[in-house]
């Protein structure tokens, strides 16, 4: 993403915007902004878009062999959200002024990030329900938070996307406990996918926070709510107990509740991982951009059809 920082901000103007945001005012599209506010809240916006289109990517491989046609519908029908999200959000990336052509160009080229889960191969169909429950509980953690973020426009489309997500949990636990109630290999299967995809989901919330170079800023604007490490927890207070429920193992052997802070310890995973990958060096970031690539050439029709269209 191109840097968009000016140093001169008028002082009363940037005095009067933190006054507001600090009172818990929301900032409208259109409405001044410093340089740093609209290029945090675009990188972080359009970092989410990108995510949403990538994310549909592993799950979609999966349409054609879930186990039953009622399986396919409701993944094919899940996967339509997802894309629904991504163009949900491009258009609020752009009331801060770049635009979707731009922004989906620095995507296909690789030029432009989008979350690390969506790097990983989803070698089983275990690793569906991994992907519905856990990955989409991990973002419930954050976009939840973000509904009360400072720019208004991303705080609106965000209760739309979360109440779908919610759906997409319910839906995975539903094959969740399909094989945790299943046949030993079954339950072996959703063992190996939670272990595979364990790391990448506490990698998901982002660095600690002494050593975020976004964070300070970023709650300070309530561009973000909570910090890396809030988010993490509160994750894991959810999502562990339900890993426990089904008796199988958290794959973190050194996990555990300290009570009296209602706090997780757990073990620190490779952070120089986390930025390799965030950097689509991951096991699937140049296939999926590849096939992301095509897609946009192969439909290079359909935009000069609707161009023309609106031009005529």
């Amino acid at each position: 993403m191109a840097e968009n920082v000016g140093p001169h901000d008028d002082p009363e103007l940037l005095a009067r915007f933190n006054t507001r945001v600090a009172s818990g005012e929301q900032i409208e599209a259109g409405e001044w902004m410093p340089a740093e506010y609209r290029f945090e809240a675009l990188r972080l916006i359009q970092m989410h878009a990108n995510s949403e289109i990538m994310g549909a990517l592993p799950e979609r491989e999966w349409i054609p062999r879930a186990p039953t046609l009622a399986r396919k519908m409701a993944l094919t029908a899940k996967v339509q959200d997802e894309v629904g999200h991504a163009m949900l959000l491009y258009r609020v990336a752009e009331t801060l002024g770049r635009s979707r052509e731009e922004m989906f160009a620095e995507l296909v080229e690789g030029r432009s990030r989008f979350h690390n889960v969506f790097h990983y191969p989803a070698e089983t169909w275990a690793d569906v329900a991994i992907i519905q429950v856990f990955v989409d509980g991990a973002a419930m953690q954050t976009q939840g938070a973000l509904r009360s973020c400072s720019y208004a426009p991303y705080a609106r489309v965000l209760k739309r996307i979360c109440y779908e997500e919610d759906f997409h949990i319910q839906l995975g636990l539903d094959v969740w406990r399909a094989l945790a109630e299943g046949t030993p290999r079954q339950r072996a299967m959703l063992q190996d996918a939670l272990n595979r995809w364990w790391t990448p989901i506490i990698h998901f919330f982002g660095m600690p926070d002494r050593i975020s170079p976004h964070s300070e800023k970023m709650l300070a604007w309530r561009i973000k709510v909570k910090s890396n490490e809030e988010l993490r927890q509160q994750f894991l207070r959810r999502f562990v107990p339900i890993i426990l429920e089904y008796g199988l193992d958290v794959p973190d052997p050194a996990l555990r509740m300290v009570e009296p802070e209602q706090r997780y310890v757990y073990t620190e995973p490779d952070w120089e991982e986390l930025k390799r990958v965030g950097r689509n060096n991951g096991p699937k970031s140049a296939e999926r951009l590849a096939l992301r690539q095509a897609f946009y050439r192969q439909h290079a029709w359909v935009r000069d059809a609707v161009a023309h269209g609106a031009a005529a």
